[in-house]
């Protein structure tokens, strides 16, 4: 019961990251320690395919009404404490990678694993800056058609898969941002079953590539995923200024780096 509990968390928490702004549901579920099983779980279901819906039930349902009832309560938050927001994300981030280097070095280490951790530290990066350069435009009110509403779907599963690609950034690059968060909140289902339907397809087929990837190179496809993460950090740092409330973020960052340091450990037991 006790791990039951623990997922239907995981997954709620999860479930925030793919709609925060900036936030990638992937990266979250890296830090929970329940990526390599989730993916596993997911790629190989029809294996043992009960005790895989038993493992993913919980965290599929904590998913759910992580992104139905925190749509609205994270959008207001950014809007409103942005600095802060952010500045918490990155100190609950950088508590977890003494934690996510030990697992990718369970393994044992060699220098080519720099080689995937660089690259995808560089495409997060470039990926995260788009949003902030001006390259993502503002939504529009056009009612999407059908097959639009698979591929924000699609996208949605892109970022609670891959890690440090954040699927907030690429709705709002397709102006789509808005409408797929008000379909969520409001429990719109001429919209989220089709999405839905683009959720499954995609999340099923990246799943399955990664859970092969872990299988024959699992310290060479960690540190890639630590590249992503950590990426993902870059464009999330708002900057810094010497006044009060950026004071006050970076006493925010330190007890979040602390927090999720210490807790770590426990989440991935």
């Amino acid at each position: 019961m006790k791990r039951v509990l623990s997922n239907f968390f995981k997954g709620m928490v999860i479930g925030i990251g793919a709609i925060a702004p900036g936030v990638s549901g992937g990266a979250i579920a890296v830090i929970l320690g329940i990526y390599e099983d989730l993916t596993r779980a997911i790629g190989n279901i029809f294996k043992d395919f009960t005790k895989k819906v038993k493992y993913l039930m919980p965290v599929g349902l904590g998913l759910a009404l992580g992104v139905i009832i925190f749509s609205n309560i994270f959008n207001y938050l950014f809007e409103n404490y942005n600095v802060q927001v952010r500045y918490l994300f990155i100190g609950l981030m950088l508590g977890t990678f003494p934690s996510l280097f030990k697992t990718a070095n369970k393994r044992g280490f060699k220098w080519i694993y720099i080689v995937p951790f660089l690259l995808s530290f560089i495409i997060s990066v470039a990926f995260g800056i788009a949003e902030d350069d001006g390259i993502i435009d503002a939504d529009t009110d056009e009612e999407p058609e059908i097959m639009e509403l698979i591929l924000y779907g699609a996208i949605v599963g892109i970022g609670s898969v891959v890690p440090g690609m954040s699927a907030s950034v690429i709705l709002i690059y397709l102006n789509a941002y808005n409408f797929t968060l008000k379909a969520m909140a409001t429990l719109d289902l001429s919209a989220l079953i089709p999405m839905g339907i683009g959720f499954v397809l995609c999340f099923l087929g990246l799943s399955k590539i990664i859970s092969f990837m872990f299988e024959k190179a699992y310290s060479l496809t960690y540190y890639m995923i630590i590249g992503f993460v950590l990426g993902s950090i870059v464009p999330l740092f708002p900057g810094f200024s010497f006044n009060m409330e950026y004071f006050l973020s970076v006493i925010i960052l330190i007890i979040g780096f602390f927090l999720s340091f210490n807790l770590s450990k426990f989440a991935r037991e």
